[in-house]
Formats: structure tokens, C-alpha cells, sequence
């Protein structure tokens, strides 16, 4: 890319930002960061202006699950970067390559206390707490230096949020020359020999097991191959939830919270850990959730490309640095088939998947989600938020492809399936459906961002379960033993605000209303909400 020597800073970070592969930008414009938006109109790259900066954030984490390219967004100073900040803990927690480019106060003037417009003391000690790299710029080349090295953390290490901050002065200084993409390093692969040693390990196992986090979202493959010629079970996290097809015999999907799951990790003598932290989130029962009390007797293997997850919680006996799919590729590739423990694989994960007994509400949530599964074709982008029917989907909604199911996993924010939705739209395009399921509660938290996907002519369909409560608070409450208090609401007319941003709406009153709603939805040119209530069910 080359560079008029005139161009200021500001103009030049959107023509680098275009040579490193960005097409999409999220963001707001403010007094502070206008010279952002100064050559956007002559690059290739589409902005999309979010109600919120939360939103903005939620959108990139979306449109970068969908992607798997990092998402961009631009905000102001201050509360630009406070109001992004939830977002960006969320993008964190689970993983999603993030690139949050702020203003900050003049070279000269920042933190000095005069009372300047959207003055912190420090914008980049908040940015760093969720963030794998954080700077602040201070002359041309510092953005050009970030810039590159925010890329080359993309393409080698787990995948985070970083970010830039750029004084106000800074933006229209002269950007001089220089301003090119980099060459990018290759990502890691683990050593030949410890690998090969992996390998053994699972062919000769008796009770081998497979746990498959987010980080394997591109070796779904290579899994495949694994698990099928050494007949282990696979459970999956909820970030990597569809990496195994979870109606494989062999699969026993996304139920590591059940005391079934934590019997079978403790009786295996090889467990194959990819791309996941073994938190205590994937392992939480709703009463205790220590993950350390897990007990891993057997082997550990754990691929990561974060070295702290190879060695936490939970000591491996072979720690491998290296993306999933090398990895994986190489040891699948090695591996012969070991038919003598493929019943026991096949047994186990059967009865794992049998082993739960559910209350009345679990089994109206399945009645739902059932319905929600046929309508929607299997290739469908799903954003969940932190709601009992995303809880109870987490279980017992199947998916068959990888990286497809989008939940709020680690940070557990409330908000994040609307704009999570919407941004994963604009990253897909017209590959495949998106659909949102979020709670009446938590919607609220990103409601305006309607807007923005009506603004979009995006067909987003938003499944939003209304029980008129914080229903998992409720009952979690009465588990304790509390009086349950603060935990019931008056929700407004989603119907009439839906409309009154200009979305489609329907509110079926039983679920073969619902599947039609559906069918409808899918065809439509822009957002629908089906507002769905626990009387359907029972209608």
C-alpha cells in the first residue's frame, strides 16, 4: 500500500488497517476520533455505526466466531472505551480476536487533571485487564508498530482482545511514510516427537477420552478421525460445542457439569484436552463449580496455544504448544486403529447422554428447543445469552458443525446474543441463517441494537424467551433457601417496540405456531422477534 507523505495518521491507520485484511468496522464517531473516519468513505472497508459501544463490541466478537478474522471497532475517549469495556471482558474470557482502537487525550494534556472533555487518569490501565496487549501511541510509528504486532498476536497466539489508543493531536499529525502490512509469522506446531508420543498414548489407551474446547473449532476434522480409531468418548466444552458432531455415537456432547462427566474423566486413563481451559464454567453444577475438583487420574494431553492453560488447572502429563489442527493432523495421521476399545467409547458416551433426569421445566425448555432445531436449518449461527433456555440449549440443543454456537461462556454477560447476532450476520452474509436466543431480561441490556439490525436489512431471527422473571435467579434463590426478592419485573410490549424500531414480530401461542413462525422468519428480509412465553408449551 502505498502512501501520500500528506495523509495524516488518523486516515493513514484506516488504509493499513484495509491492508491487514479488515473489511468491516463497528464504532461510533465522536468530537475525539473524527479523523478515524476521515478516509473510511474511499476505503474498502464498511463501517457499521452500533447504538451502543457495548454493541459495538458485542458485534465484533460475533462477526469474529463467524469469521475467525479478528473484529475492529473504533470508539472515543473515555466513556467510548468504559462503555466497550463489558464487551471486550466477554471477547476475553472466551476467546475472540478483538482489535478496539480508541482517541485518547493530546500527547501534551493527558491525565493532568484539567478537567478536559472524557478525561480518565489512565484509559490504558482499564484496557489492559482485558486485553493481551495494550498501548498508547505516541508518535506515527507507534501506530504502525501496534498495528503489527496487534496482527501477529492474531495469527500465533489465542486469540484476544487488543488494543490502541491514539491521542487526539496524534490523529492529524502527518502520517509520514512506511505504512505497509507486515509478513506475518506462521502459527506454532508442537514438536515431531512429542506428538508422536501423543499419539502412542491414545492408541494404547484402554479408556481413552476427548475434551474439545473452542481452540478446536478448525480441527473438527482431524477430532473426527481420532476418536473414531480409538473409539473414545468426546465431550465438548460449550465453546467448542458442534466441533464433534454431537449426533455421533460416540459423542456424549456438552455435559461435563454432570456427575456422570466427572466419573468418567476421573476412570479414563488417557484424557485429550484441545483447546480449552478445563474451567470451572464448563464444570459448573449450580452448587459447587471449584473446577480443581475435578479429578484427572489417567494421562493428561492438552494442546493449547495458551502456555498458562497447559499447565493450569490441572498438571499435564504431555503439554503441547500448537494450534489444534496441526496438531491433531499429525497425530491422526500416526494413529491405527484400535477397534478393542470402540464398543466401551461407544457404551459410555451412550450412557452418559441417558444419565440425567430432568424437572418439569427442563422438559417444556426441550418441547421448545425442539421445535427450534427442526425449524432451523443445521448450518444455522446461533448467539445465546445468559438465560434458562440457552442454559438448558447449552445440554440439549444438538449441533452437528463447528463453529456455530455462540454463548457468553466465561464473562457471563447478560446482552451479548442481539449484537453478537447481528455482527456474526454482517460476517456470514448470505452463507447461512443467524439466529438470536436471549430472555426478557437480559435483551434489555442491548435493546437498541434493533436498530442497527433493521438499519442493516439483516434477516436476524431473535428467539426471545419471556417468563416475566430472572428466572435462574429465582430458582437459585429458592435452592439456597432465600425468599426470592428482586428477581420479578414488568417487562414492556416487545411486540410494540419491535415494531417501533421497524422489526417484524409474532408472539406464538403454541409451538406449531412457533415452527410457522420460524419458516417465516428465515424467508424474511430483515429481523423478526418471536417473542416465546412458558403458556405455549402447555397451549
Amino acid at each position: 500500500m502505498s502512501q501520500r507523505p500528506e495523509l495524516s495518521a488518523g486516515e493513514a491507520l484506516v488504509g493499513l488497517l484495509e491492508a491487514y485484511g479488515v473489511d468491516t468496522i463497528f464504532g461510533i464517531p465522536g468530537v475525539h476520533n473524527v479523523e478515524m473516519y476521515r478516509a473510511l468513505p474511499r476505503s474498502g472497508i464498511r463501517h457499521i455505526l452500533t447504538r451502543h459501544e457495548q454493541g459495538a463490541g458485542f458485534m465484533a466478537d460475533g462477526y469474529a466466531r463467524a469469521t475467525g478474522r479478528p473484529g475492529v471497532c473504533f470508539t472515543i475517549t473515555g466513556p467510548g472505551l468504559t462503555n466497550i469495556l463489558t464487551a471486550m471482558g466477554q471477547a476475553w474470557s472466551d476467546s475472540s480476536p478483538m482489535l478496539v482502537v480508541s482517541s485518547c487525550l493530546d500527547i501534551g494534556d493527558s491525565a493532568q487533571g484539567r478537567g478536559r472533555l472524557h478525561e480518565m487518569r489512565s484509559q490504558l490501565t482499564v484496557a489492559q485487564a482485558v486485553t493481551s496487549f495494550a498501548r498508547q501511541a505516541l508518535t506515527a510509528a507507534d501506530i504502525r508498530d501496534a498495528i503489527a504486532e496487534a496482527f501477529s498476536i492474531f495469527a500465533t497466539s489465542r486469540p484476544r482482545p487488543c488494543y490502541l489508543e491514539i491521542p487526539v493531536d496524534l490523529l492529524s499529525a502527518p502520517a509520514g511514510p512506511g505504512w505497509q502490512a507486515r509478513v506475518m509469522p506462521k502459527i506454532p506446531r508442537g514438536a515431531d516427537d512429542v506428538l508422536e508420543s501423543a499419539a502412542r498414548l491414545l492408541e494404547e489407551a484402554r479408556q481413552p477420552l476427548m475434551i474439545l474446547g473452542g481452540g478446536a473449532r478448525g480441527a473438527s476434522a482431524e477430532a473426527l478421525v481420532i476418536a473414531e480409531r480409538i473409539g473414545a468418548t468426546v465431550m465438548t466444552t460449550v465453546a467448542g460445542k458442534g466441533v464433534f458432531p454431537e449426533s455421533h455415537p460416540l459423542s456424549a456432547g456438552f455435559h461435563l457439569s454432570r456427575s456422570g462427566a466427572k466419573q468418567l474423566i476421573a476412570q479414563s486413563d488417557v484424557v485429550l484436552a484441545v483447546g480449552t481451559e478445563l474451567s470451572e464454567t464448563d464444570f459448573w453444577d449450580g452448587y459447587r463449580i471449584d473446577a480443581t475438583l475435578i479429578d484427572i487420574k489417567g494421562k493428561l494431553i492438552r494442546i493449547d496455544l495458551d502456555p498458562g492453560s497447559l499447565v493450569r488447572p490441572h498438571a499435564a502429563y504431555l503439554p503441547i504448544l500448537s494450534d489444534s489442527r496441526a496438531a491433531l493432523a499429525f497425530m491422526a495421521a500416526r494413529i491405527r486403529n484400535s477397534a478393542s476399545t470402540k464398543n466401551l467409547g461407544l457404551e459410555t458416551a451412550a450412557r452418559l447422554r441417558a444419565s440425567e433426569t430432568f424437572g418439569p421445566l427442563r422438559v417444556a425448555l426441550r418441547k421448545v428447543l425442539q421445535v427450534i432445531r427442526e425449524g432451523l436449518p443445521r448450518e444455522t449461527v446461533i448467539a445465546s445469552d445468559m438465560t434458562q433456555i440457552a442454559y438448558a440449549a447449552n445440554e440439549d440443543f444438538p449441533m452437528d458443525v463447528p463453529g456455530k454456537w455462540y454463548h457468553p461462556n466465561g464473562f457471563a454477560t447478560l446482552g451479548f446474543a442481539l449484537p453478537a447476532g447481528i455482527g456474526a450476520k454482517v460476517g456470514v452474509g448470505k452463507k447461512c441463517p443467524v439466529a438470536v436466543l436471549i430472555g426478557d431480561y437480559g435483551i434489555q441490556f442491548t435493546l437498541n441494537e434493533i436498530g442497527t439490525a433493521v438499519e442493516l436489512g439483516i434477516p436476524l431471527i431473535i428467539l426471545l424467551w419471556n417468563n416475566d422473571a430472572l428466572g435462574e435467579i429465582r430458582d437459585d434463590m429458592v435452592r439456597k433457601g432465600i425468599q426470592p426478592n428482586a428477581v420479578t419485573l414488568r417487562n414492556p410490549d416487545f411486540q410494540a417496540l419491535a415494531r417501533a424500531y421497524g422489526c417484524a414480530s409474532e408472539r406464538p401461542e403454541t409451538l406449531k405456531a412457533l415452527a410457522t413462525a420460524i419458516a417465516t422468519a428465515l424467508k424474511a428480509d430483515g429481523p423478526t422477534l418471536i417473542e416465546m412465553t412458558p403458556r405455549m408449551v402447555e397451549a
